[in-house]
């Protein structure tokens, strides 16, 4: 059964071109943004659903992959689309600017550790992504990385982009589902949103000067995202190239992606083993015998 997300899907990016692909989705919609808050309802409830039979089956895990330019709205997607979610059965970890330890490792070292546990959902906003993008639009971060010269080839990014598959291959080989995100917002969109921070006192803490300088390269981002697109996508860890625009319709996109990606596990099989039987009719007759009376 074709996905209803397949032309937002990429599995084969060879002739992928973020050229286009809309940032406000087109318009052959079906869905109306009157009715997007009922059907992120439903979404977001199923979610809910399928996330207790994965945590009680602990066999699977999932890890969602967020990457986009500043302002396309990661936090608020994985705010809306996990709200139903019991936080104990998922994660969410952020990734900034590496720390001195961090740059002392492998880049794939602190995202690593940081990897769902089988049962769980891991959400990672921003990720080892970051290694093909920032530091692909700032070379000169390499320098920090400490790398010997021998590996600073022309092959450099391809083979980040090699291990990186590697990567999530070995993962999807090892039981965990794999979707990622790129919120696909343009570049009118974001200045628009950037101005309603400077003019909303409650959201400037959201804005940092460094925002601009980094919205200067955006010709440079788009080449580097469409790059990281074309290969790193996979049928076992594919790219969802969300139009994000329209905040309520990338909430649909990324919350409906969610629900296919867990209704591809097969929960048909036992959960994980509960109580014996044994054990259950000893409780049960633990419950049910007469009270001591008290002295």
């Amino acid at each position: 059964m074709p996905s209803a997300l397949s032309r937002f899907t990429v599995t084969d990016g060879r002739h992928f071109r973020l050229r286009r692909m809309d940032p406000r989705g087109g318009a052959h919609l079906r869905l109306k943004k009157e009715d997007a808050a009922d059907a992120l309802a439903k979404t977001v409830g199923r979610i809910a659903d399928l996330q207790e039979q994965l945590y009680a089956h602990h066999r699977w895990g999932v890890l969602l992959i967020f990457q986009a330019m500043d302002a396309a709205g990661k936090d608020s997607a994985i705010k809306h689309v996990l709200s139903g979610v019991n936080p104990q059965g998922c994660q969410v970890s952020s990734f900034k600017v590496p720390s001195a330890e961090e740059l002392d490792h492998d880049f794939l070292w602190r995202t690593t550790a940081r990897l769902p546990e089988r049962g769980r959902i891991g959400v990672f906003n921003r990720s080892y992504y970051e290694e093909v993008l920032v530091v692909r639009v700032h070379p000169e971060l390499l320098q920090r990385q400490g790398l010997p010269a021998e590996v600073m080839t022309p092959r450099l990014w391809e083979e980040r982009y090699e291990d990186i598959a590697g990567f999530e291959r070995h993962l999807a080989r090892s039981g965990f589902v794999i979707r990622k995100f790129f919120l696909n917002v343009s570049e009118e969109e974001q200045r628009e949103r950037f101005l309603a921070r400077l003019d909303t006192p409650d959201k400037r803490w959201k804005f940092s000067p460094g925002d601009i300088k980094e919205r200067a390269r955006w010709a440079d981002y788009m080449a580097a995202y469409e790059e990281m697109i074309r290969h790193t996508s996979a049928p076992h860890a594919p790219w969802i190239v969300v139009p994000a625009d329209r905040k309520w319709l990338a909430h649909h996109v990324v919350s409906t992606a969610v629900v296919e990606a867990l209704e591809s596990i097969d929960f048909r099989g036992p959960a994980s083993p509960g109580p014996t039987r044994r054990e259950l009719a000893l409780a049960r007759q633990a419950l049910t015998a007469p009270a001591k009376k008290r002295r």
